[in-house]
C-alpha cells in the first residue's frame, strides 16, 4: 500500500592498510542486498573513488556532494564496513552531506578459518571506532542486532526491514501537517496538547472552526456530484440497511467538505470534534467518514486528539495498513493481562471481522437516536498488534510516550460499538505506568509488529522520551 520505493545512501568504508579488495566486494555485497530487498541506492562508483569506497577526506567530500544532490530522495544512510574502515571519513561524509536522516552502521564478520593478512577484516573493531566518531560529531545512528552481520544474511535482511520502518516513521513525522477540525469537547481536558512543542519538531497543526465546516455543508445541495459521489462511497464501504437516507446524505456532505478542506490546507491526517455539536446541529456522527479516511491511510482521530492521531500515523508508516484510536476501556474478567479496547466507533473497516453502520448508543440518550447515525459497529478481529501513545508534556517541555506489542484475541465479548479484547504481557505494569505518568486513556493500535522501530525513531532521531513496554 506504499507508493514510494525507498532509497538509501551507502557509505562503504575502507582503510588502506587493511585488505582493500574487501572494500570492493563489500560495497558490491551491500548494493546487492539492498536491491534484492527492493530498495534503491545512491553510492559512489569505482570511477569516483577507489572501489567506490570512502577512505580519505576527499572521498568524504565526493560522497557528501553526491548525497546532497540526491537529498530529496534519500530516506536513510547505511554505513557498511567490509574492513576496519576510516572512522573520520565516514563521520565527515555524514557531516558534510547535511542529511537529516537515520543512519545504520553495519560491519561484516571475519571468517575464523581465514584471518591472514590478506583476508582479515577487523570490522568488529572498526565499527566501535566509527560509532565513537559519530557520537563525537553528534550524529545519531542505529545498529544491527548482531555486532557483525553479513549483508547477504537473513539476519541483516531483518535489520534492513526494521531500519526502513524507522526511516519511514522519522521522515513521515518531519513536516507533518495535522488538520484539527473543531475544538476539543469542553469537558475533555484529557486531549489537551501543546501546538508549540509539536511545531518545535516540525509538526504543524492546521485548525478549522466547526462553524466553517457547517457553513460549507449548508451550501451543498443533495444532488451535487461531490455529494452523490461520496454517498456512493459510503454505501460501498459499509452496510447501511438500517440507516435513514437523509442521515447518509448529511454524512456525504460532511465527508465531501472535510476532503476538500484537507486538500486545501495540505493536511495529511486529522483529529475531529466528534461530539456533540455535529449531532445537535447537523444530525449525524462523523464516525463512518473518519473510518473511511483511516481506511484510506489518512488517519483520523476522535475528540480532537491530535497526539492520538500522531500515534496512528506512526504505526501506519511502519505497516502501510490502517490504524485505529482506541480507549483502554475495561478489564476482561479477572485476567490481569487482558483488557477491552473500545470506541463507539470510527475504527477503520480493516479492524473488523464484519462491520455495519448504526447509531451511537452512548450519546443517543442526550441528543436523540435520530441524530446519532453513522457509527461503524463490529468486533475487532484477532491478530498481533502494536500500540503507541504520544503526549506533549508541557510542564517539562518535551514530547513523551510509550510503545509496545500484544495481540487482539477471539475471546467472547457482548457489547456495542467497535470493541476487542487485547492481551498484553505484564499489562498491569503498563497500566500503572500510564496512570503514574498521567497519560491519556486513548491509545493508537495497528495490526503490525512495530514497537522497536517506533521506539528507535522517536528516541534516537526525534528526541522524544519513550517507554518501551516488553
Amino acid at each position: 500500500m506504499r507508493d514510494k520505493r525507498m532509497k538509501f545512501g551507502i557509505i562503504a568504508g575502507n582503510r588502506g592498510f587493511f585488505p582493500d579488495h574487501l572494500a570492493k566486494s563489500g560495497r558490491e555485497d551491500m548494493i546487492r542486498a539492498l536491491e534484492k530487498a527492493g530498495f534503491d541506492v545512491v553510492v559512489l562508483g569505482p570511477e569516483d573513488t577507489k572501489y567506490g569506497a570512502v577512505e580519505t577526506h576527499d572521498d568524504a567530500k565526493r560522497c557528501a556532494e553526491l548525497f546532497r544532490k540526491n537529498a530529496a530522495d534519500i530516506d536513510g544512510v547505511i554505513v557498511t564496513l567490509p574492513n576496519f574502515g576510516d572512522e573520520r571519513a565516514v563521520a565527515d561524509t555524514l557531516r558534510l552531506s547535511r542529511l537529516n536522516v537515520p543512519v545504520l552502521v553495519q560491519a561484516t564478520p571475519d571468517d575464523p578459518r581465514n584471518m591472514t593478512i590478506a583476508a582479515r577484516r577487523d570490522s568488529f573493531c572498526g565499527k566501535m571506532s566509527v560509532c565513537n566518531n559519530l557520537k563525537q560529531y553528534g550524529i545519531p545512528y542505529s545498529l544491527t542486532k548482531l555486532h557483525t552481520v553479513h549483508p547477504g544474511s537473513d539476519e541483516f535482511r531483518a535489520d534492513l526491514e526494521k531500519f526502513a520502518a524507522t526511516c519511514r516513521v522519522v521522515n513521515g513525522m518531519r513536516g507533518l501537517r495535522i488538520g484539527a477540525i473543531g475544538a476539543r469537547p469542553a469537558n475533555f481536558n484529557t486531549v489537551r496538547f501543546s501546538e508549540k512543542l509539536l511545531e518545535g519538531y516540525g509538526i504543524s497543526v492546521e485548525p478549522v472552526d466547526l462553524s466553517e465546516i457547517m457553513g460549507r455543508i449548508a451550501r451543498l445541495g443533495d444532488d451535487e456530484p461531490c455529494v452523490t459521489g461520496k454517498l456512493e462511497q459510503i454505501r460501498r464501504y459499509v452496510s447501511t440497511d438500517s440507516v435513514p437516507k437523509q442521515a447518509l446524505i448529511k454524512m456525504a456532505k460532511l465527508g465531501s467538505v472535510i476532503d476538500e478542506w484537507m486538500q486545501q490546507v495540505d493536511a495529511k491526517i486529522s483529529a475531529v470534534q466528534c461530539w456533540t455539536s455535529l449531532e445537535e446541529f447537523l444530525g449525524v456522527v462523523p464516525c463512518t467518514i473518519m473510518s473511511m479516511m483511516s481506511e484510506s491511510l489518512i488517519p483520523s482521530a476522535c475528540e480532537v486528539d491530535v497526539c492520538g492521531v500522531i500515534g496512528m500515523h506512526s504505526l501506519q508508516l511502519v505497516s502501510g495498513t490502517p490504524s485505529a484510536l482506541l480507549d483502554w476501556n475495561n478489564n476482561y474478567g479477572a485476567d490481569p493481562n487482558k483488557a477491552v479496547c473500545f470506541h463507539c466507533s470510527n475504527l477503520p473497516k480493516h479492524f473488523f471481522k464484519q462491520a455495519r453502520m448504526d447509531y451511537q448508543e452512548i450519546i443517543a440518550g442526550t441528543v436523540g437516536k435520530e441524530n446519532t447515525y453513522g457509527t461503524c459497529v463490529g468486533r475487532v478481529k484477532a491478530g498481533a498488534m502494536s500500540y503507541v501513545r504520544f503526549s506533549t508534556d508541557d510542564r517539562a517541555g518535551k514530547v513523551r510516550g510509550y510503545v509496545g506489542e500484544g495481540r487482539f484475541t477471539d475471546d467472547s465479548l457482548d457489547t456495542f460499538g467497535g470493541a476487542g479484547v487485547v492481551e498484553i504481557p505484564r499489562l498491569q505494569q503498563l497500566l500503572h505506568y500510564i496512570c503514574e505518568n498521567g497519560f491519556e486513556h486513548h491509545v493508537a493500535a495497528n495490526f503490525t509488529t512495530a514497537a522497536s522501530a517506533i521506539h528507535e525513531a522517536a528516541t534516537k532521531y526525534l528526541g522524544w522520551e519513550m517507554y518501551y513496554h516488553q
